[in-house]
């Protein structure tokens, strides 16, 4: 199974930004680990804080990956075009976020990516990810 994982705006300062929603433990040190616990699947990362980028980034992945796990951060709030991106791909999408943005502010609870998404794990800091290779890894068996 190859999976890519594209994370958003400010994700490449997980672990140093507001530690008490996002927690202490950055990215990389977390790729690693889930990368030890699939062992049998290629995990790909591209984080970016440009939008065009994620954009092009999804379009490419439709070609290499089997599944794409996407963080798009605060533009999954106000990009529609990140979710048009979504929709236009043909490979499934879930969508993951570290704090649960139903206990955040009201803008928040707006996502122009869910409706294309196959689902949504919001909530579970890092472990959303973790969940995610999990669906995935049923969906694929």
């Amino acid at each position: 199974m190859k999976i890519a994982i594209i994370n958003g705006p400010n994700l490449n300062l997980t672990g140093k930004r507001e530690t008490k929603i996002y927690g202490n433990k950055t990215f990389e040190e977390f790729l690693n680990e889930l990368r030890q616990e699939f062992t049998h699947d290629f995990i790909s990362y591209f984080q970016s804080n440009v939008e065009g980028e994620i954009i092009n980034f999804l379009h490419d992945a439709n070609q290499h990956v089997d599944a794409v796990i996407l963080n798009a951060g605060a533009y999954t709030h106000t990009s529609v075009a990140i979710g048009d991106a979504v929709k236009a791909i043909d490979i499934p999408v879930v969508e993951v976020h570290l704090s649960n943005i139903y206990s955040r502010e009201e803008f928040r609870h707006v996502s122009f990516v869910t409706p294309n998404c196959e689902g949504i794990i919001s909530g579970f800091g890092l472990d959303s990810y973790f969940l995610a290779m999990n669906y995935f890894k049923r969906k694929f068996s």
